[in-house]
């Protein structure tokens, strides 16, 4: 006798190959469960450079409020190199699950590209950028031993000079770089992981100039240890009165750093949502902001989709500069 299935049947099976179809595919009602549940364990902040520094402080600082609205722990996982472009790939390369975070720098993202293949490159579309967090101002600054007390003894040196910068790649580079080619001068670029190097290379006067985070120069110049020559700001920083900007000085060179938080490509809105809230509730402390204060920081608390619309910009700019000056931040020209 044959069998005829039932209608029961029939949807009976089609009920089951759907499930069994949506859980392959990690359907999005699954998603949302687990997210409900977000976080599940500690939420790593990866920082692409070296403990010490302003990249490496703001972290902590960020992941210490941070923390106590998601009610888990933040650790921050130090991963320098390639200014930060490693840790940032391996963090993309990561489950979307909001369990691993990167704290992102817009130089990494503006200004690497110009000195690195396209492979090696990293791209603002690979990520999910959270929200924006600060603005950092770059100041030159000169080893005592150097003698240099202003730019104008820098252009008058005639001779090399050689200056450390937090990296290939970096706005430190750039700004550097740009200036050096506007003013006329040759010099030896010297790249180190992050700005704490950089700065104990012109205490050693292993360099003669570097530049760097205005928050990570400021306790060396207040101590009488480096010279302030320039900041790179469009005006100058409220922290450094009497010191004039590249622009007084008849160079324009408008660079600046600024940072992100990001996660994997493709996190769920509600986990993405859950850190944003966790980060403005961080932004609004007490601690944070006295934080800022004291490392010199301009807050740039921006939403993630203005972070990707302005540091697009900034590299369209950047980019347009070294074109226009002929530079090679890779040091092949």
């Amino acid at each position: 006798m044959k069998y005829f299935p039932t209608r029961r049947t029939v949807l009976g099976a089609a009920s089951a190959i759907t499930l069994l179809a949506m859980t392959a595919c990690g359907n999005v009602a699954g998603g949302k469960s687990e997210s409900a549940n977000y976080p599940s364990g500690p939420v790593n902040l990866t920082v692409g450079q070296a403990a010490g520094g302003s990249t490496d402080l703001i972290a902590r600082a960020i992941a210490e409020g941070a923390s106590k609205s998601l009610g888990q722990p933040m650790p921050v996982v130090n991963k320098p190199g390639a200014n930060g472009a490693l840790a940032t790939k391996e963090v993309a390369g990561k489950p979307a699950d909001g369990q691993e975070l990167v704290l992102l720098t817009a130089s990494l993202i503006t200004i690497t590209p110009l000195a690195v293949s396209a492979d090696e490159a990293v791209n603002i579309d690979d990520l999910d950028i959270i929200a924006g967090l600060s603005q950092d101002d770059y100041v030159l600054v000169a080893s005592p031993q150097s003698g240099f007390k202003s730019f104008k003894d820098v252009t008058d040196a005639g001779r090399n000079v050689t200056f450390g910068t937090t990296g290939v790649g970096t706005g430190s580079q750039l700004a550097q770089t740009v200036l050096f080619k506007q003013a006329e001068v040759t010099g030896t670029d010297i790249p180190f992981d992050s700005g704490k190097p950089a700065l104990t290379a012109v205490l050693g006067n292993q360099v003669e100039l570097a530049t760097i985070q205005l928050g990570e120069a400021m306790p060396q110049i207040q101590a009488g240890k480096v010279a302030p020559l320039l900041v790179f700001s469009e005006e100058r920083n409220s922290f450094l009165p009497d010191t004039p900007t590249a622009k007084e000085a008849g160079y324009d060179v408008p660079v600046a750093q600024y940072r992100a938080v990001a996660a994997p490509k493709g996190t769920l809105q509600n986990v993405k949502d859950k850190l944003l809230a966790a980060f403005k509730e961080t932004f609004k402390s007490d601690a944070y902001k006295e934080f800022n204060k004291k490392n010199m920081l301009t807050p740039k608390e921006i939403s993630g989709e203005e972070v990707v619309t302005e540091w697009k910009g900034y590299a369209a700019k950047y980019k347009e500069l070294v074109e226009k000056y002929d530079i090679s931040l890779s040091g092949n020209k």
